[in-house]
């Protein structure tokens, strides 16, 4: 079963440190969702497959934070671009949109997946640990 409040701390987790990790050291950006994940299946109350599933779904929510704040930091720039050169402005928007929807769906994807392995890895320190 879904512990809804540790998806929710993981969630934040995940998108907190996936945020620092990237503008800090960028090839570190995979722990976020390693440790949302982890953190996630580690105060809820399952068995592997509800790690599982918990890192996952923390994981999935924390890369919609994710890119949410990059389509508003791609939005904020083709405004930014619109205001300084308007014939620009809607190319700079469409391509702002793509890039910032392209890149939602690769933090879903990404964040997801890292999340499940680190909820099982949650799991299995909880019940050896």
């Amino acid at each position: 079963m879904i512990n809804w409040n540790s998806v929710g701390v993981g969630a934040l987790i995940t998108a907190v440190l996936t945020i620092v990790f990237s503008i800090a050291f960028f090839p570190l950006f995979f722990l976020g969702p390693i440790i949302g994940g982890f953190v996630a299946s580690y105060i809820g109350r399952g068995d592997n497959q509800d790690g599982a599933m918990d890192g996952a779904i923390s994981g999935i929510m924390g890369g919609l934070i994710i890119g949410l704040f990059y389509l508003l930091g791609f939005g904020a720039i083709s405004v930014i671009i619109g205001l300084v050169f308007p014939d620009a402005g809607i190319i700079a928007g469409t391509i702002s949109v793509i890039l910032g929807v392209f890149i939602t769906f690769m933090a879903i994807i990404i964040a997801g997946v890292l999340g499940a392995i680190g909820g099982v890895l949650g799991v299995l320190v909880r019940e050896n640990g």
